[in-house]
This record gives structure tokens, C-alpha cells and sequence, in this order.
């Protein structure tokens, strides 16, 4: 009996899995809502943009539209000559939701946002 205990807790590569192993999933790839223009791997985040995003939450008493256009103007103050206004705007929105907001966004359509219009 205790031999199958031990063997239950090796793997094929006889390696000992911990506790933090199992406790801790690995994900071989995270499903992606946005498609980003070829342009989006020359971002570049500079230090402190995302402190100056506002936050939207997805409560009743928020305003998405008010949401929307201070971020725009943060967006807008944003110069990157190796991509588009549209790239910035989608690289930076996720980061300026919170809670209900965030979940709604993760479980939009994988791959159903293409430019910041439909967004």
C-alpha cells in the first residue's frame, strides 16, 4: 500500500511533485480576446501610463461613457511613433477595468476585437 502511495506522487519523469506544484496550474495558453495589429510588438509601456488610466468597476452608479472618453484622453496624451493610436488604446483598456468590468472583458469572444471601435 505504501509503495502506491509513493507511486502516485511521481510523475513519468520520476520527479516528486510538491504540494506547490498541485497547488499552483499551469496554463499552456491564454485564450485572447483581442486580436492586436502587427504593429502591437513594438509598444512600448512607459513607466507610470497605467496609474493614470481611470478604473471602471462596472457598477450601476458608473458611467461607461465617461469611463470611456477619460481614458481616450489619457490614450491621446500618449505618443508612440512605432505604433498606431488604435494599438495603444488596445494594449491599455484591459488595464483599466476592475472586478465586473475585467470578468465581462475576459469572456468576451476570443478574437472578436480587431481595432479599438468594436472594442
Amino acid at each position: 500500500m505504501a509503495d502506491e502511495d509513493n507511486q502516485s506522487i511521481h510523475n513519468e519523469n520520476n520527479h516528486v511533485r510538491t504540494l506547490k506544484d498541485y497547488m499552483n496550474l499551469t496554463r499552456t495558453s491564454a485564450r485572447s480576446y483581442i486580436i492586436f495589429p502587427p504593429d502591437a510588438s513594438h509598444f512600448n509601456f512607459k513607466p507610470g501610463i497605467i496609474q493614470l488610466l481611470s478604473t471602471f468597476h462596472g457598477l450601476e452608479l458608473e458611467n461607461p461613457f465617461l469611463h470611456l472618453r477619460e481614458f481616450e484622453e489619457v490614450c491621446n496624451t500618449y505618443n508612440d511613433l512605432n505604433c498606431s493610436m488604435n494599438t495603444i488604446r488596445l494594449k491599455l483598456f484591459p488595464f483599466s477595468l476592475k472586478d465586473k468590468a475585467k470578468t465581462w472583458l475576459q469572456n468576451i469572444r476570443s478574437g472578436s476585437i480587431h481595432v479599438w471601435d468594436e472594442m
